[in-house]
């Protein structure tokens, strides 16, 4: 293999065979609308709790997708449900209700 004078970070590595998928299935069949997701970034252009926080739905969805649960349930608890994301989303993703699956996900899990 080439070596081009970079490697990634392991800490941002992540074993697609080995991480469990269940959240990111289960949050599609309540919400289809979370497939939709094209992460344009408006939903963290307009975010209210991102103004005073380091929040992203964008990234909490990417988390979920990867099977990434270390930080998720740190990341929607930081969501202030104020429904701006929802409003200016161009595919109408209902996103207050994926993170309100992912907290009750949470919940059930004991994170």
């Amino acid at each position: 293999m080439a070596d081009f004078g970079y490697t990634s970070i392991a800490s941002n590595k992540t074993d697609l065979d080995s991480v469990s998928t269940a959240l990111a299935r289960a949050v599609s069949e309540a919400e289809p609308g979370f497939n939709l997701c094209i992460s344009c970034g408006s939903c963290v252009a307009t975010c209210s709790a991102g103004r005073f926080t380091r929040f992203g739905l964008r990234e909490l969805i990417h988390r979920i997708k990867r099977g990434d649960e270390r930080l998720m349930m740190a990341e929607a608890s930081k969501c202030m449900l104020c429904g701006k994301c929802t409003l200016v989303c161009p595919r109408n993703i209902n996103t207050r209700n994926i993170v309100l699956l992912v907290r009750k996900h949470a919940e059930i899990q004991g994170l």
